[in-house]
């Protein structure tokens, strides 16, 4: 740290000397003509043509050769060689040049394209202009940097120096885009409903609490959309999504973050069998549109997105992995059990709960083409509607991909009276420890009481989504600026 300290102090110099140049260390704007990226592209025309143009971008390296020097600026867009002669920039320009700047600083160049005898494309430099003066080096060992956590805690480095990285967030972006075009050739609307809630709900979380001092009230960060979307069902929307941030005070490990980007949507008049078939319909869309195929490799292994895609009972998954009957189980046995087998359970879980811990530790990672799990028991999935032929399981999915649980999704429950009693009991098992469980909404019971379509809803984690897409492990890789613990 002594010896950064010591090469900031440097820098500071040279930026001293630059404004008492009357010289501007950090103007406004440059007068780019081009992106490095588009003058490659145009290289033979421009060259040909003598045609002067002006670049811009971050010094990379520097190697200076007795009257000349050269060096690499990069854009973002690309990268690109600069010629600096004494005797085309002027003997007074050459050395200030070589006295003020370091790599990392940005700089615009002026200068016509030539290949030098190696047959390097290169700006052969007639005059340049400070952008923005670097006062920290850059890492020189970035690229073999053992301790992930510092990549993630200084993402604009990681960005700089592995272009890899910043494909994965280019191919987050377009993934986004895509999904965005897809609903909207659909026929949905997307909307944007509260982040601070009075109550929060729709997801089975732990929230974050705040106080707002003008209202003088306690709220909440939310831990989903659901609630306020199912309420535009009941004004009128048929079809309506939303791509936002939610936050569940959880838990960090490899396939959760404090905060995360969700997508959820919702369809009235349809119910959880045809919700399947129209996810289906959106990940062919996006696997063709975006990747070009609907095999990828994950971990090193290929996943077949083909469809359609296989249909697995929880409770039939939970025996197959596990031996566990679950209709022969009470809760308390099913704790047992789930003790023997080394499953933490939270404080205060029911027995649906209890069922998914096994399932998640044992069964989940097992599957790894994409597989829809269906009907969990109903007291774990309160919002969703129950089986007609068999209440005790829900009319619902989870989408599961290499051990991924990317999408939550059931027919919705509509029916006021029944909400309120599974709001009651979930208000039971909070009061019984389980701090995840959901709380009574008596705005969102009385909106349902005024009437809401059958619907179905589907919800998944982008991030997630992208990991998979991507070939990450973490969904560090692929949250720009992910939650870190303190140094």
């Amino acid at each position: 740290m002594a010896a950064i300290n010591e090469l900031k102090k440097i820098r500071l110099k040279k930026l001293e000397a630059i404004r008492t140049a009357g010289i501007l260390a950090y103007p406004e704007k440059t007068k780019r003509t081009h992106k490095i990226e588009e003058a490659l592209k145009d290289f033979n025309s421009l060259s040909r043509f003598k045609k002067e143009i002006i670049l811009a971008g971050r010094i990379k390296a520097l190697r200076e050769h007795g009257g000349s020097t050269f060096l690499n600026i990069d854009d973002g867009s690309g990268n690109i060689q600069a010629y600096f002669r004494k005797d085309r920039i002027g003997e007074k320009g050459y050395k200030f040049f070589l006295d003020n700047f370091d790599i990392g600083d940005f700089v615009e160049i002026r200068g016509i394209l030539f290949k030098t005898k190696k047959g390097e494309k290169t700006i052969d430099a007639a005059d340049f202009k400070t952008l923005a003066k670097s006062l920290l080096p850059l890492p020189e060992k970035w690229h073999g940097l053992k301790d992930i956590e510092e990549r993630f805690r200084k993402r604009y480095l990681d960005l700089i120096f592995n272009p890899e990285v910043k494909r994965k967030f280019e191919l987050r972006s377009k993934i986004i885009k895509e999904i965005r075009n897809f609903l909207e050739k659909e026929g949905f609307i997307e909307v944007e409903t509260p982040i601070l809630q009075p109550i929060y709900g729709g997801a089975t979380a732990r929230p974050f609490k705040t106080h707002l001092n003008a209202l003088d009230v306690d709220l909440y960060l939310r831990v989903a959309p659901e609630l306020y979307l199912k309420r535009l069902l009941v004004g009128g929307f048929e079809k309506v999504y939303e791509i936002g941030k939610c936050f569940r005070n959880e838990g960090i490990d490899r396939q959760h973050n404090p905060d995360f980007t969700m997508l959820e949507f919702y369809i009235a008049y349809i119910d959880y069998k045809e919700m399947m078939k129209f996810t289906e319909k959106l990940f062919e869309n996006l696997l063709k549109n975006v990747l070009g195929a609907l095999k990828i490799k994950y971990n090193g292994r290929e996943i077949d997105f083909k469809t359609p895609w296989p249909k697995l009972e929880f409770s039939q998954i939970l025996r197959k992995y596990t031996k566990i009957n679950l209709e022969e189980l009470n809760a308390e046995t099913l704790k047992k059990k789930a003790k023997e087998l080394g499953v933490e359970i939270p404080s205060g879980s029911g027995k649906a709960e209890v069922a998914d811990e096994i399932y998640k530790k044992f069964c989940r990672p097992k599957i790894w083409n994409p597989t829809f799990i269906i009907h969990h028991p109903s007291e774990f999935k309160p919002l969703a509607k129950a089986l007609e032929k068999d209440i005790s399981k829900s009319a619902n999915f989870q989408l599961v991909t290499a051990g991924w649980e990317l999408v939550n999704a059931f027919s919705e429950l509509n029916d006021p009276i029944e909400q309120k009693k599974r709001f009651e009991e979930q208000e039971k098992l909070f009061k019984e420890g389980f701090e995840e469980a959901q709380r009574i909404d008596e705005d969102f019971i009385e909106a349902l009481e005024y009437g809401m379509p059958p619907a179905a809803g589907f919800g998944m984690g982008i991030d997630r989504l992208v990991s998979l897409l991507t070939d990450s492990y973490s969904l560090r890789e692929v949250i720009l600026f992910p939650a870190m613990r303190p140094r």
